[in-house]
């Protein structure tokens, strides 16, 4: 069995092993990582040998900490790193190389015919009906989009929102309420089989999944990292966050926002950001929480949207696309029967 885990920001770290009466066998622990002294490798593959296949990530990082020598160094890996590659391989995981990508980048529309498109395409990823996607988003309109499992009056100002214009939508996934003004946000998409997360924790998937567009970040010029559980940094602050869905179908629904150019008295108009929301953020005032891409790259929005699927289709060898006509019907019916009821919205009040 195989199994390869990226570490984000980090090092690949690799493990080949069998699995014997139901136990590991033969672990072979490789990689670009940097670990001193030569000798703790094999202390990595007398920690995993004889370990259940059955053993749950916890319990392999702890045991890989337990065989380590006190003096071991591990510089762009960890413990939990080999972890999640011996339960990829456990699981049979699969790797970005495996899958032919398809980039979308398509006319602005409606916030809800987005959210719609969102579960129409991460469901048929998951059924084997469409190629794994990275899709852009355009806007036709602003918009309040709040998490799956948020209150509607708890996290919208009706006053503020009105003044502004924005539309108040609900997601499938969970999270926080995002202000997705027209025009100055970068939105996107991944839809992924499960199998490319497979192995990992919720965490794990989150910041594996957001690694290529740390990359394009900072080929930008921004010091982008990744901030533990959804949300992607730099020095001069907050960029963006994520949301993640995982459906039925087999299929995962990946998607960022991230502030091109924001205005802070506007959104905390339209948003209730209240002193306990921010006060693990270490910072006196809502208004300092994100800082735009287009303060710290000066590009245009169009341009870092491009900039951005050109490293994707580098990594990848992704090709353009773009949602069919079948698609989009099935969107809209969505819409029509979910998105755009008072039903959905109003699931939490």
């Amino acid at each position: 069995m195989h199994g390869e885990y990226k570490v984000p920001g980090g090092k690949l770290v690799v493990v080949d092993l069998d699995v014997v009466d139901g136990a590991i066998r033969n672990p072979r622990v490789a990689g670009d990582f940097f670990l001193e002294p030569d000798e703790a490798l094999d202390d990595l593959n007398a920690a995993l040998e004889g370990l259940p296949a059955a053993s749950e990530a916890k319990q392999i990082a702890a045991a890989i900490t337990k065989g380590l020598r006190p003096d071991a160094v591990m510089l762009g890996f960890s413990p939990e790193a080999v972890a999640v590659a011996v339960r990829r391989a456990l699981t049979d995981a699969t790797t970005w190389a495996d899958y032919e990508w398809e980039i979308v980048h398509d006319p602005a529309v409606s916030p809800r015919l987005h959210l719609a498109l969102d579960e129409v395409l991460a469901t048929r990823v998951g059924e084997g009906r469409r190629k794994p996607t990275l899709r852009f988003w355009e806007w036709e309109e602003s918009a309040v989009v709040i998490g799956s499992f948020q209150s509607v009056r708890n996290e919208v100002d009706p006053d503020g929102a009105a003044k502004y214009g924005f539309d108040v939508v609900r997601r499938i996934s969970g999270g926080g309420a995002m202000m997705m003004e027209k025009g100055n946000v970068v939105t996107y998409s991944l839809y992924v089989p499960a199998e490319l997360v497979q192995g990992m924790s919720f965490a794990d998937s989150y910041a594996f999944l957001d690694d290529w567009v740390l990359q394009g970040l900072r080929a930008l010029g921004i010091e982008a990292t990744y901030q533990p559980l959804n949300d992607i940094a730099s020095p001069a602050g907050k960029i963006g966050g994520a949301a993640q869905k995982r459906l039925g179908s087999g299929g995962v629904l990946h998607h960022v926002t991230m502030a091109y150019d924001l205005d802070n008295e506007k959104m905390l108009e339209v948003l209730r950001i209240g002193r306990e929301k921010i006060s693990d953020k270490g910072i006196a005032s809502a208004a300092k929480r994100v800082d735009p891409l287009r303060s710290q790259t000066g590009l245009a929005r169009a341009e870092i949207i491009e900039r951005l699927k050109q490293t994707f289709a580098e990594l990848y060898g992704a090709t353009s696309g773009s949602v069919t006509a079948d698609e989009l019907a099935e969107a809209e019916a969505l819409v029509a029967s979910k998105f755009a009821t008072e039903e959905w919205l109003q699931r939490v009040p």
